[in-house]
């Protein structure tokens, strides 16, 4: 993380409002001394929450990344990303339900891809999957999700499917931050994705009126393969030679 560069960027936003270091400190809730040190760059073990707001009172957006390998990080998300889409069409097909991965559309310049379109022949039902190997930018991935489900119809008869019910689901892996990205945001969550694990997994059994559910799924290869403890060895020490008398 580049904290120079990000006091500096604080700094020329700062001035280009005309604003004094003690107004922005004010509207984010800290002192003017702590805001003092976030424009010299000094936030190393500042609580990056604070930083956070600093950034969001001044209109700005604090984008922090995680490099590791080139892009070893990036084979690695995908990776993980790749497993969860394969459990989720994996439970699909126990329900008895077809499914179709990175389904793109382009209607009349909507354009984007569903990670999993699933289609229940029987019920005639089709179900928009959003999968997350993390929850990023809630209410944006809400909205994408939710103008996807708008297109749903539009989606499945290109593949031929025409529903009669439509529904959304939202997988996400199952981790603590995970869980509690959505504990902190409980109401946005409860309000687009209010059916979770039981009565998701029972509708997937038997789809009928609308879902709109939240699921959390365990990746088989958490972040990568696990490696597995070793168990216990016996050690045995060289036998020293007897002197002989």
């Amino acid at each position: 993380m580049d904290t120079l560069r990000i006091g500096r960027s604080l700094r020329g936003l700062r001035i280009r409002r005309r604003l004094r270091q003690a107004d922005v400190a004010a509207a984010a809730g800290i002192s003017p001394s702590q805001y003092s040190r976030i424009e010299c760059g000094k936030i190393r073990r500042m609580p990056l929450e604070d930083v956070e707001t600093v950034c969001t009172s001044l209109g700005a957006d604090l984008d922090v990344r995680v490099r590791w390998h080139g892009e070893g990080l990036d084979r690695l998300l995908d990776a993980a990303h790749a497993d969860l889409v394969n459990r989720v069409v994996r439970l699909l097909a126990t329900n008895g339900w077809e499914s179709a991965i990175e389904v793109t559309f382009n209607h009349f310049g909507d354009r984007g891809s569903v990670d999993v379109l699933g289609w229940q022949p029987a019920a005639r039902a089709l179900l928009v999957i959003e999968v997350k190997s993390v929850i990023p930018d809630a209410q944006s991935m809400i909205a994408a999700h939710d103008r996807k489900t708008r297109l749903a119809e539009v989606i499945g008869r290109s593949r031929g499917w025409e529903p009669d019910l439509v529904g959304s689901l939202l997988v996400v892996a199952d981790s603590s931050t995970s869980r509690q990205r959505v504990h902190d945001l409980a109401d946005l969550f409860a309000k687009a994705y209010p059916q979770r694990a039981v009565d998701v997994r029972s509708w997937l059994r038997n789809p009928s009126g609308c879902l709109r559910g939240l699921l959390f799924l365990r990746n088989s290869r958490p972040g990568g393969a696990k490696e597995r403890a070793p168990g216990r060895e016996r050690v045995r020490l060289p036998r020293t030679p007897r002197n002989r008398r």
